[in-house]
């Protein structure tokens, strides 16, 4: 039984292929859900919790965040008082991988976003980045239709993906482009894990797969995944553990099993040091904060 089903939000872009959005606090628009855009998502007041993917971490005024197509995401501001309300919160853009495929035919400089955008299926988070800066870019994006839009969108991407600082949030739904043959090895292998997370993989299977020695495998797969070999395939398990206690009623036993971990006490120390809680806290957690409230009876 799905419990906790993000909705699915359908974008028109009959008319626009850029869309520029901003909203206050609280809204109906702040809800668990996912689409086929990409997000570029700055949060400009309150402070609170960020749900993206099988990720929950803290926000701030200035965060800066890339959700890729069909990743459940939602921001929700800790309590300001039962009648508090914030006026704007969040401006953000929505575009498609389309535009950005057509694009790279006309002009395949553009090529140089593709790792960001592949990233970005799990999230991105710009740590650090400039404020003014980014609220700037946003602004002259509203402020402006057609052609001079999407130029300003373009700017905007390329100065996001020269930010130094980018903390990618899910590896569950992580996603390498191929490019020359040693990327295209281990974007096989991590493929690979992340559609067979539940098997027995060593790292010498690994790097037979990627026809690699373990030396060399172990050096490029940190240098392109940004974690260790162990590291990663264990976040992947605790990613599809994540969504399982999302949208399911099975037990945390039979999930961790379902994942890949042999025993539930590994199982758990796993999880609360990826997530800093533990498989039902996570559980109670989501639900508590995504679940729709139920309607108050006028009667």
């Amino acid at each position: 039984m799905s419990v906790l089903t993000p909705e699915f939000e359908f974008v028109d872009r009959a008319s626009q292929s850029i869309r520029y959005l901003e909203h206050g606090w609280p809204t109906e628009l702040c809800r668990w859900h996912a689409h086929e855009e990409y997000e570029l998502h700055l949060i400009v007041a309150t402070e609170g919790k960020a749900f993206v993917g099988d990720y929950i971490g803290p926000f701030s005024p200035g965060a800066l965040f890339l959700c890729g197509p069909n990743l459940p995401h939602n921001w929700i501001t800790d309590e300001i008082g039962e009648t508090a309300t914030v006026g704007l919160r969040d401006m953000l853009v929505q575009f498609n991988q389309d535009s950005v495929d057509r694009l790279k035919i006309a002009f395949p400089e553009f090529s140089a976003l593709d790792d960001m955008l592949a990233r970005s299926r799990g999230g991105i988070e710009f740590i650090d980045f400039d404020f003014s800066q980014a609220r700037h870019a946003l602004e002259g994006i509203r402020d402006t239709l057609g052609a001079d839009r999407i130029l300003r969108v373009l700017q905007f991407l390329l100065m996001v993906n020269a930010h130094p600082k980018q903390k990618t949030l899910s590896e569950t739904r992580l996603s390498l482009p191929k490019a020359q043959a040693g990327r295209n090895n281990i974007a096989d292998v991590v493929d690979y894990l992340t559609q067979n997370f539940a098997e027995d993989i060593r790292l010498e299977d690994a790097a037979n797969m990627a026809h690699m020695s373990a030396t060399s495998f172990s050096r490029n797969f940190q240098k392109m995944t940004g974690s260790k070999f162990s590291t990663f395939l264990t976040k992947v398990r605790i990613g599809q553990a994540c969504f399982r206690l999302q949208a399911t009623e099975e037990k945390v036993a039979t999930i961790c099993h379902e994942v890949g971990f042999r025993n539930l006490a590994n199982f758990n120390r796993h999880f609360l040091k990826v997530k800093d809680m533990t498989p039902s806290e996570y559980r109670d957690l989501m639900r508590s904060e995504l679940m729709p409230a139920p309607e108050k009876s006028h009667g």
